[in-house]
């Protein structure tokens, strides 16, 4: 059986997709799979159904009609109701499933070997790691469910993890070269989130990179007028610094290749890639 979160939720068992019921039944798997294989109290799950606080009178039963239904659902047959994924535990349920059901789990543990690869300095390997975690995401987690109002923690969680994973992809392909390639997507992604200034600092990079100086300066000046404008606050000294370093055309900007065919590999290898911006924290 497979669950999928990342985009609208469905549930796939012998290549058929499950049918999940209306939008209480959808919501209660939502949830406990964002919570897998941890025990959520019914009061939890309530909260979550109704979270305006405005709990009908008949919200718990509505709620145990829910697991009722999704018991079947997921259930190989209906004898198999009780001895199921979703089991009654006190104060509340835990589904009991194997983490690679879940297309988030996979995500996440994409995004760790890629980050690791990229730490030991194999670009490349990250570059297909990353590109493979992203890939699992068919829009935002749980869109159907969000469109119906929804709106939980553990979600935009999720996305900023989607965009962190997105930075490193980014990083792995810059430093393997491929800046034009990636300038599309990089030009789409700061214009959805002009504010993170690491994806910035990559956008102003492959643009450089590709003889767009010009238009990588002002990337910076939109980027930092409306960080002052919106947040009070100035660009981190990251970006600051590449800034400079675009106005100097400094060689260390250069894509690998370059780098190395003018006798600078093995010093810029000593200093890593020369931007790695990081998101700004509080």
């Amino acid at each position: 059986m497979w669950f999928r979160v990342l985009g609208p939720l469905e549930v796939v068992k012998e290549d058929q997709v499950i049918p999940l019921g209306g939008t209480k039944q959808r919501a209660t798997l939502g949830y406990l799979l964002l919570n897998a294989n941890r025990v959520v109290s019914s009061r939890e799950l309530l909260n979550a159904l109704w979270p305006d606080g405005a709990l009908p009178a008949t919200a718990r039963k509505i709620l145990q009609n829910a697991v009722w239904g999704l018991r079947g659902a997921l259930a190989a047959d209906r004898a198999d109701r009780q001895a199921g994924v979703l089991l009654t535990k006190a104060p509340g349920y835990v589904l009991r499933i194997d983490p690679d059901q879940v297309d988030l789990h996979l995500f996440h543990r994409g995004l760790r070997e890629g980050r690791a690869l990229l730490e030991s300095g194999n670009s490349a390997r990250a570059a297909d790691a990353l590109r493979n975690a992203l890939a699992l995401w068919q829009g935002q987690v749980l869109a159907d469910l969000v469109e119906s109002g929804i709106n939980w923690p553990e979600l935009a969680a999720a996305g900023s993890a989607r965009l962190d994973a997105m930075e490193d992809y980014f990083e792995a392909e810059l430093r393997c070269g491929r800046h034009q390639s990636m300038l599309g997507a990089l030009e789409a992604t700061v214009e959805a989130e002009p504010l993170r200034e690491r994806l910035c600092g990559q956008l102003m990079l492959a643009l450089y990179r590709c003889g767009r100086q010009a238009d990588a300066l002002n990337v910076y000046s939109r980027v930092r007028a409306s960080l002052i404008e919106d947040l009070g606050l100035e660009p981190q000294r990251e970006l600051q610094s590449l800034q400079q370093a675009i106005l100097h055309q400094d060689s260390a900007l250069s894509p690998p290749g370059q780098r190395a065919a003018a006798g600078r590999a093995a010093h810029v290898e000593g200093r890593h890639e020369p931007y790695r911006g990081r998101r700004r924290t509080a």
